[in-house]
């Protein structure tokens, strides 16, 4: 597999201004609606009354009071105006972030290695959107590489509120079933795929990144609150259910990285709260999602697939949707009371793999 980085990618209410709700004076409680020749629903389909109905009796959030406003999935999970990075945004876990944010009103910058994976990003996903996508290239696996995307967002925004660490590498797979000592040995330290550069090179990527790109951050992590009153700049580090399960699931190298990104999540949460900054760092661990990691590709649209009967032991019994990490990236971005904390999507792999 490429050593290549890879990645892992609201409703509203029905409101009607138009329609006033109807009042004794103007409609007689004893009068069926209907049954009144003169009701305009005489004219309607089933279909059209119910929809009718509900415009009718719907609450907008103009009638509403503040307590309840609060309660809009536009207000619990509001994105809009916000601005975020994602590295290894071009498909992927990444892109379903990217798209996540972006349809719901944020600025997203995208972050990766091959222009042209993100400009279709560009062209896919991000015409006619609420918010906006925006490709930088780089290599976040380079100190210097992320001081310069640091003065490229300094340059352009007075604030990141979101960061997205996604970008990562899976490394060499080894067989881990064995009959006999010997055998294990033979198939886990004799593999010549078996290395200490493949170890290195994987926890490189997958770890020190995550470090870095949220350090070199910090300054501009921590104007998020100063630009959107009572908003904590926030981190999302992509790590994986892999980094949780008692099964190496065949990498060893990988896993473990693993491990300790969801681990370094805690200690830079930690720290950063200990020295009183206004930033949050929490970590999603995903389980199986269509990824060029997963499916080893990607369409012209930079979205992967795989078969739903392939994860027939998983109980959701399918991998993951799109709206399904949608719908973490949101809750993980917005709410405002989670930090070092991991939450897992896997449709249950860890109740069927074990921790």
């Amino acid at each position: 597999m490429s050593r290549s980085l890879l990645v892992r990618a609201p409703l509203k209410a029905v409101t009607s201004r138009s329609v006033p709700f109807y009042k004794k004076s103007c409609l007689s409680s004893s009068t069926p609606l209907s049954l009144s020749k003169h009701h305009s629903f005489q004219t309607k389909s089933p279909v059209n009354r119910l929809e009718h109905l509900q415009k009718q009796f719907s609450t907008t959030s103009a009638n509403m009071s503040e307590s309840n406003n609060n309660f809009l999935l536009s207000e619990v999970f509001n994105v809009k105006g916000k601005v975020a990075l994602i590295t290894g945004g071009g498909s992927g876990i990444g892109l379903m972030a990217t798209q996540a944010l972006a349809v719901n009103g944020a600025k997203v910058y995208i972050v990766g290695r091959t222009e042209e994976k993100l400009d279709n990003v560009v062209k896919s996903h991000g015409q006619n959107i609420a918010g906006e996508i925006i490709p930088i290239v780089a290599d976040v696996t380079q100190k210097s590489e992320i001081a310069r995307l640091v003065k490229e967002i300094e340059s352009r925004e007075k604030c990141l509120c979101i960061l997205i660490n996604n970008a990562g590498i899976v490394g060499n797979t080894q067989q881990t079933e064995a009959k006999t000592a010997e055998e294990m040995k033979k198939n886990l330290f004799d593999d010549e795929s078996s290395t200490f550069e493949d170890w290195t090179n994987t926890y490189r990527t997958n770890v020190p990144q995550l470090f870095f790109m949220t350090t070199a951050f910090l300054p501009l992590l921590q104007k998020a609150s100063d630009t959107h009153h009572g908003y904590s700049g926030t981190v999302i580090n992509i790590s994986s259910i892999s980094g949780i399960v008692q099964s190496s699931q065949h990498h060893f190298g990988y896993n473990a990285s693993k491990a300790a990104a969801i681990h370094l999540t805690k200690l830079l949460a930690s720290e950063i709260a200990e020295n009183g900054l206004k930033i949050r760092v929490n970590s999603i661990a995903p389980g199986v999602f269509p990824s060029e990691m997963t499916a080893s590709e990607s369409g012209s649209d930079q979205k992967s697939h795989i078969e739903k009967d392939k994860y027939a032991k998983v109980p959701a019994r399918r991998p993951g949707k799109d709206q399904d990490m949608a719908g973490a990236v949101l809750f993980t971005a917005a709410n405002q009371y989670l930090n070092g904390q991991t939450v897992a999507v896997d449709g249950g792999y860890i109740l069927h793999a074990g921790a």
